[in-house]
This record gives C-alpha cells, sequence and structure tokens, in this order.
C-alpha cells in the first residue's frame, strides 16, 4: 500500500478515536452528574422537607426532559451536524446543574425540628429543661393558621424545590443527543467487530463517573448545608442523624462544571468520517455472506439507500418521520428487547434511587456512609462487569444468538442474587413507642398516640418533633421529653439529659437514668449481616453488568441502517419515559406508607419521614425490585425464543441463495440480477 492511500486512514482513525474519547469523557460526565444527583436525593428531601413521592417525581424531572425532545433529537439530528449536537446538550446539561444549586442561595439558614426548650439563665449548667411539667402544650396549638403558614413557607423558601424539578428537566433534555447520536456516529464510522469492544470501552469510563458522583456526594453528605454562615458549636446533630442536610448544593456547581468542560471537543469534530477499514470492505462488497455475517440480524444496508443520501430538507426529513417508526416498530425483536428494557430498568431504577435510604433505615448505616459504600464497592464491579461482558463478545466473536445468551444468563445470575438478599436483613430499630412498647415489648405501631406512656404522661410533650436520645439501656426516645428527661448538662452535640423516668422504668433503682443526643446505634450483629448483604449485592451487580454490552449489541444488530438513530433514541424514549419517571414516584409512594414517624416543617404540617418500619420497608423495596426482575427474565426467555427462530430463517434463505448462485454461477451477471431481487425479501423477513 502506498504512503498517500496510508494518510488518510490514519487520519480517520485519529479523528474517530478522539470523538472515541471525547464520548466517553462525555460518559463519565453525565453519569457523574447522574450519580449525585442520586446520591443527594436524601438531602434534596430534607432541605425542603417533602416526602418521597414527591422527591420521586423531583428525580424522574430529568426523564420529563428526555421526553420533550427525544424523538426529535434522535430523528432529525441523526441527519445533522452529531458532534455540535451533542456540544449543544452539554451546555444545556451543565446550566440545568447551576440552577438546581440555585435555591441555596435565596433560601434563609436551614432549622431543623428540636423539641427542647432552653432557659434564660445563661450561667445555669442545667440549661435546657425537657419536661415542662408546668406548662401546657398540645399540637393543636401547635398549628399556625392557614395565613401564617402561607408566610411562613414565603419566607423560608420552602417551595424552592421546584427550582431542583427544573434543573434536573433541564438536565435530561441536555443529555438527550448523547447517546443515541454519539452511539450511532461510533458506530457507523467503526469496524463492525470493533464496535463492542468500542461501547466497553465507554460504558467502562462512563461508570467511573457514578462512583465519582457517589463518593462525592458522601463527603459532602458530612459537610453541614450552611457551612461557612453558621457557628457549627451551636448544631445539635451530626451526619448520622435523619435531620441532618449535607452540603448538597456545592456538588451541582463541581457536576455543572465537568460538563461544561467535556463540550468542548465535539465543536471541532467533523460531520462525518470514512468507514474503518472502507477499503478492505469494498474489496469484498461482492462476496456471498458467510457464516459470520449471518450471525448478525440484518444484511448489508442496501445500495439503493445509499444512493439517496444526500442533502435533504426539513420537510422531506418531517415527512419521512411516520413511515420510519412504522418500519421501527414491525420489527418485533426490537419491540420485545424495549418491552424487556423496560421492565429491568423500572426496577434498577426504582432500587439505585431509594438504595442508600434502604442501607440507613435496613441496617443502620449514616446516609454519608451508605453513599460511599455503593461508589466504593458496588460502581467498580458494574465496571468490571461491563468490560467483562464486552471481552467475552470478542474473545469468542460471538454472534447476535451468543450475545443474547451472555445477557440471559447475566440476568438470571443477579435475580438469585436479589432473591437471596431479600432474606438478609437486621431488625427493627428500638424506638420506644413505635417499633417496642415503653416496657421493652416489640410492637410496631403506626400511631403516634403510642409515643404517650404513664412515664411522660405529666410533661407536656409534643408528639410531633423527632428530636431521638440515647439511653444507656440501648433504648431510643423520640425526644427527650418523651423519655420524661427532667434536666439536661453539656452543650450543643455533648448535651447530656438527667433522669429520665421513661428509662428509670426499665432499669433496675440506682442504674444510669441518662441519656445522649441522636439515635442508638444498632445491635452487634447488624454489622455482621450487613457486610453479607453489601458482598451479595457486589456479586449481583457484576453478574447483572455483564449482560449490559451483549444486550445492547442485540439491539444494534436488531435494527436497519438507516434506522439506527431513531431506535436508539426511541429507546431512550420508551424506557426513560416508562422507566424512568414512574419507578422512583410509585416506589416513593409505597416507601412513603411504611413511615412510623413523619418529621415536622418549620412551617408546620408533614415534613420528610424520620423513621420507618424496616421489616415492611424491606418487603415492599426488594420485593418490588424481585418481582420486576423476574418479570424481566420471562421476557429474555420469550425474546431468546425469537432471536433463534428469525436467525434460522435467515440462514435457511442465505443457504438457497448461495445455492441458487452456485448453479449459475458461470454467468456472473445473472448472480448479481438475483441478489439485488432478493434484497427486498430479505429485508422484510427481518422484520418478523
Amino acid at each position: 500500500m502506498s504512503v498517500e492511500s496510508k494518510k488518510p486512514r490514519e487520519a480517520c482513525c485519529s479523528k474517530l478515536k478522539l470523538f472515541l474519547a471525547s464520548l466517553a469523557f462525555v460518559y463519565f460526565s453525565k453519569a457523574f452528574g447522574g450519580a449525585y444527583m442520586k446520591s443527594s436525593i436524601t438531602q434534596i428531601e430534607r432541605r425542603f422537607d417533602i416526602p418521597s413521592s414527591l422527591i420521586g417525581v423531583i428525580d424522574g424531572s430529568f426523564e420529563m426532559g428526555n421526553l420533550l425532545v427525544i424523538a426529535f433529537v434522535s430523528y432529525f439530528g441523526a441527519k445533522l451536524h452529531r458532534p455540535r449536537l451533542i456540544g449543544i446538550g452539554c451546555l444545556i446539561m451543565a446550566a440545568g446543574s447551576f440552577l438546581i444549586a440555585l435555591p441555596h442561595f435565596f433560601q434563609g439558614p436551614y432549622k431543623y425540628e428540636t423539641s427542647v426548650s432552653h432557659t434564660k439563665d445563661v450561667n445555669s449548667t442545667e440549661s435546657i429543661l425537657p419536661c415542662l411539667s408546668n406548662h401546657s402544650m398540645t399540637d393543636a396549638e401547635e398549628t399556625p393558621d392557614l395565613e401564617a403558614i402561607t408566610a411562613c413557607e414565603k419566607a423560608t423558601g420552602s417551595s424552592m424545590w421546584i427550582y431542583v424539578f427544573l434543573g434536573n428537566m433541564l438536565r435530561g433534555i441536555g443529555e438527550t443527543p448523547i447517546m443515541p447520536l454519539g452511539v450511532s456516529y461510533l458506530d457507523d464510522f467503526s469496524r463492525e467487530e470493533n464496535t463492542p469492544f468500542y461501547l466497553a470501552c465507554i460504558h467502562t469510563v462512563g461508570i467511573l463517573g457514578p462512583m465519582f458522583g457517589f463518593m462525592l456526594g458522601s463527603f459532602l453528605a458530612k459537610i453541614y448545608v450552611d457551612i461557612g454562615s453558621v457557628d457549627l458549636d451551636s448544631i445539635t446533630i451530626n451526619h448520622k442523624d435523619s435531620r441532618w442536610v449535607g452540603a448538597w448544593w456545592l456538588g451541582f456547581i463541581a457536576t455543572g462544571t465537568v460538563i461544561l468542560l467535556s463540550s468542548i471537543p465535539f465543536w471541532f469534530l467533523p460531520k462525518s468520517l470514512p468507514k474503518q477499514g472502507q477499503e478492505q470492505s469494498q474489496s469484498k462488497s461482492t462476496e456471498l455472506a458467510t457464516v459470520a455475517e449471518q450471525e448478525n440480524f440484518l444484511p448489508e444496508e442496501n445500495q439503493d439507500h445509499e444512493e439517496k443520501e444526500g442533502p435533504v430538507t426539513f420537510k422531506q426529513l418531517a415527512k419521512d418521520f411516520i413511515p420510519s417508526l412504522r418500519r421501527l416498530f414491525k420489527n418485533s425483536i426490537f419491540s420485545l428487547m424495549i418491552l424487556t428494557y423496560l421492565v429491568a430498568v423500572n426496577g434498577f431504577i426504582g432500587m439505585i434511587t431509594f438504595k442508600p435510604k434502604f442501607l440507613e433505615q435496613i441496617y443502620g448505616q449514616s446516609a454519608s456512609k451508605a453513599i460511599f459504600l455503593i461508589g466504593i464497592l458496588n460502581l467498580p464491579a458494574v465496571a468490571l462487569g461491563i468490560i467483562t461482558g464486552g471481552f467475552v463478545l470478542k474473545r469468542f466473536k460471538l454472534g447476535v444468538i451468543g450475545a443474547a445468551r451472555v445477557s440471559i444468563a447475566a440476568s438470571l445470575g443477579s435475580f438469585c442474587m436479589l432473591s437471596i438478599q431479600v432474606f438478609i436483613h437486621c431488625e427493627n430499630a428500638d424506638v420506644a413507642g413505635l417499633t417496642v412498647s415503653y416496657q421493652g415489648a416489640r410492637q410496631v405501631s403506626y400511631n403516634q398516640q403510642t409515643l404517650l406512656s404513664q412515664c411522660n404522661m405529666g410533661c407536656s410533650c409534643s408528639m410531633k418533633h423527632w428530636d431521638p436520645v440515647c439511653a444507656y439501656n440501648g433504648m431510643t426516645y423520640a425526644s427527650p421529653c418523651l423519655a420524661g428527661c427532667q434536666t439536661s448538662t453539656g452543650t450543643g452535640k455533648e448535651t447530656v439529659f438527667h433522669n429520665c423516668t421513661c428509662i428509670g422504668d426499665m432499669m433496675t433503682p440506682g442504674m444510669n437514668m441518662s441519656a445522649v443526643l441522636g439515635q442508638c446505634p444498632r445491635k452487634s450483629d447488624c454489622e455482621r449481616i450487613f457486610k453479607i448483604y453489601m458482598a451479595l449485592s457486589v456479586v449481583g451487580s457484576f453478574i447483572s453488568a455483564c449482560g449490559g454490552t451483549p444486550g445492547y449489541i442485540v439491539l444494534l444488530r436488531s435494527i436497519q441502517q438507516d434506522l439506527k438513530s431513531l431506535a436508539l433514541g426511541m429507546q431512550t424514549l420508551i424506557v426513560r419515559t416508562l422507566g424512568g419517571i414512574p419507578p422512583p414516584i410509585y416506589f416513593g409512594a409505597l416507601i412513603d406508607r411504611t413511615c412510623l414517624k413523619w418529621g415536622t416543617k418549620q412551617c408546620g404540617g408533614r415534613g420528610a419521614c424520620r423513621l420507618y418500619d424496616a421489616d415492611a420497608f424491606r418487603m415492599t423495596f426488594m420485593g418490588l425490585i424481585t418481582g420486576l426482575y423476574f418479570l424481566s427474565n420471562m421476557l429474555w426467555g420469550g425474546l431468546y425464543l425469537k432471536i433463534v427462530k428469525r436467525q434460522k430463517k435467515l440462514a435457511l434463505r442465505n443457504q438457497a441463495k448461495e445455492n441458487e448462485l452456485e448453479d449459475n454461477g458461470a454467468v456472473n451477471g445473472h448472480a448479481n440480477i438475483s441478489i439485488a431481487k432478493n434484497k427486498e425479501d430479505v429485508d422484510r423477513e427481518s422484520t418478523i
């Protein structure tokens, strides 16, 4: 080969690799921002005092943004300058991230609920009098009228969660062109055998984004929300408390900056590139399909379509949109693949959205530790699984059927791991009046009246507040007042409550009747159980990720070349609309039903949940996920049978064509005519 012929190929490959690196960085950036959003769900829920169902709506606004533009971006974007459209999308995503952080700068300081009262005597060592026996206080008296609530909410900016909703929607709009246009651009100009490896590389780099996102979320969850503007010594809670709010807003400034930087390379990439290995493919263009080619879903794109490609008007594109959609959804394997993905994504999105809360409530982990463990354990396992799946495809040169087998095996394996995890759990935390009686008997109660007992009846306690204290007997009480505490010593986080009558009822005379701020830690065996759960979770994450790249290859090979961008866009539209928006909402609504103790907003009314019934939470959360994954496995079985059936038909048709051409091999012109006549039949057969 001459030097002149090598130069354009090297330039082509270098630009393709530049695009590959740029796309990988964008995948990292968007995953970084998306994972940080997931890790901040609990912090946002607490900061704006909203229930899990509403936080589910906020989380789903990302997919709502996708829904608005995905179909048009995928179809029209494929005909336009794809790299620049990706760059524009990155700018919009960055703007959305900055908008999410905006409410922090307009809200007042965060005020968490507390039930303690301070005396005016600053020199007193006993500064807090929890049990006010001479003071009459009822829950009805604490509830302000409607006008007072409206004025208070306006002053505190409690409705500013709307900016988070809109910012997340902007992130969804901006993310729209990245996957369909980026993957189709890469697949169009790379060698067919290299596509699985390139996709594995992109997704592997992309998985580093969630790792960094969750680690950033874990770090910022330990930093108080109003850092720099309040005296931290006056804060009586720590990052393990369910009322604690971390510096969630800082992360969105960081993720927005990273996404902004990732947009830069796409402004310098060309609209199209020569196909990798184009010279070799042209020399083989007249050869018959080999056995390896039969393993692909669809034959090579026909020449008629290629000749039609060129400058077209917007009107022509719009006119062809509906017929293209009709062609796409007549492909039954594509439709069934979308349905299978849809069910699996419902389970995955519900799980990843509320898993930090699950680890916090079931295993007694702090929100920051739960987020950190997901980022440092589960996500590397996912990255390794994606690499393994791509390596298996490339190493064994698996076709569509082989890729489907790998995906099914991975799906079954992850389902088995989930089924075991359902039964690995800790008992409810001991909270007087909610999970156990004041005498220590186990009884879960959703009735707030059970917070009152003979030991605290004379204290005029409010049942609305959640200001937990831990007694030396290992029992948690909802507030110092409900523990019957008479006096206290110390200040801030070091406050200790003394002479607690409810604690004394459960202990022998002379024992310590004191309590400290915060919930009691779980029993010692809970940590051991948690380690077993995390080990199963990590193994399940690895197995599930092994099927990611093979499943994606099955999807790519089930669609025709000219429909690839539209198909990927429609997959994103459907899966994110029905698999991204509903799960956080219905998962959140069902989880809310397991709440034992609701917090109280600063302006009155029900706030975020502070304590859940662990058993009901576990069965609801894990039961939903396991059920959805079971249905996904059933659909994979039907999909595999359909794939095998179609491949057999295509193999028989190709064999018949080959035999016919061998019989008429003396006249090459006749053979070429025969191939041309059969192309339309083959395309029609591929949509069975």
